[in-house]
Parts: C-alpha cells; sequence; structure tokens
C-alpha cells in the first residue's frame, strides 16, 4: 500500500494517476476514509470559533455520511444515467476516487487564522471541486471532463435537497458544518 502521504499530495495536486492508482487499489478504502476525516478535522479546526470542539465531532460524522452519500449517486448518475460507451465502475471505487479528492480541504486548517477563514474555505472548496471532477472522470473511465461536471453537478443538486430535506424534518437549522 503506498504511503499515505505521498497519496495526499499527488490527489491535491490534482494528479490524474494517483486518481486511477486508488481507483485500482482496493486496498486503499481505509486510506480514503481517512483523508475523509482528516480533511473534516481541518475544516473544524478551521472553524472551531463556530462550533468548538463538537463542531469538529459534527463535521467528522457529516464528513463520512456525506461522502458515502455523494460516491452513491455520482456512482448511479454516472453508470445509468450519463455513462459513455467505456463507462465502467464500482461503489468502491466511487469512494476510493471521491475520498482521495477531499484532500485540497486539509488547507481549511488556516481557517483558523483570524480574518481568512471565508476565503481559505472559499478556495479549498473550488480546489476539492476540480479534485472531484478528475475523481469522478477516471473512477468512471470518462473520456469528457463535461460529463464528469454534469455527473457532479447533479449529484451535487440531489445531495442539497436531501440535506435541505433532512434539515427541514429534524430542525438541525441551527447546527453548523
Amino acid at each position: 500500500m503506498a504511503n499515505l502521504t505521498d497519496r495526499i499530495i499527488r490527489a491535491a495536486k490534482l494528479d490524474v494517476k494517483l486518481y486511477e492508482e486508488v481507483e485500482a487499489d482496493t486496498g486503499s478504502f481505509k486510506q480514503a476514509m481517512g483523508v475523509v476525516v482528516l480533511s473534516s478535522i481541518a475544516a473544524g479546526i478551521g472553524a472551531i470559533t463556530r462550533g468548538g470542539i463538537m463542531g469538529i465531532l459534527v463535521a467528522i460524522i457529516a464528513a463520512l455520511i456525506s461522502w458515502y452519500i455523494w460516491a452513491f449517486l455520482t456512482y448511479l448518475i454516472g453508470t445509468k444515467l450519463l455513462p459513455e460507451s467505456g463507462t465502467k465502475a464500482d461503489i468502491g471505487e466511487m469512494l476510493r476516487t471521491i475520498g482521495f479528492s477531499t484532500s485540497p480541504g486539509l488547507v481549511r486548517v488556516l481557517g483558523i487564522i483570524p480574518g481568512i477563514r471565508g476565503l481559505v474555505f472559499l478556495i479549498a472548496s473550488i480546489w476539492m471541486l476540480a479534485a472531484m471532477i478528475i475523481a469522478v472522470r477516471q473512477a468512471l473511465d470518462y473520456k469528457s471532463t463535461l460529463r464528469a461536471v454534469g455527473v457532479c453537478l447533479i449529484g451535487w443538486l440531489i445531495q442539497a435537497a436531501i440535506f435541505i430535506l433532512l434539515v427541514g424534518l429534524t430542525g438541525a437549522g441551527g447546527v453548523s458544518v
């Protein structure tokens, strides 16, 4: 199994070969999960003045749930709704590649610096989106980056709708992740 630190750096550099590597490496699931946890801890630390220690715990739990939902939605949309002729993927491939696409989120720890949290989180979000598009393109064996963008957009809209519905049903609108 490859070095986790090296993989995180390569994922953050948007290294297409890294996403192909973790797609094929069935043993990298725990590493991918670790990246999701580390990224959410970084976000929690970066926003600690808003959520405190409990905010970090909530961020970790929400990130793990979101990761699975996002991977599942992406898998369904990419393989059933918008497949290309060469599309071949399973949920494990999606979980591994999407997990590593959260690597740029580690910079969110810099949000702890007064006055720059919003900028840091914006930059991290755009960077993670770029990584996600590459991860989806590679995991679904797409030739088209535009198709991967479409899959990510549709998945994001569905996940946002589910989140809004859950917040409405549970009344958890006051909880900040």
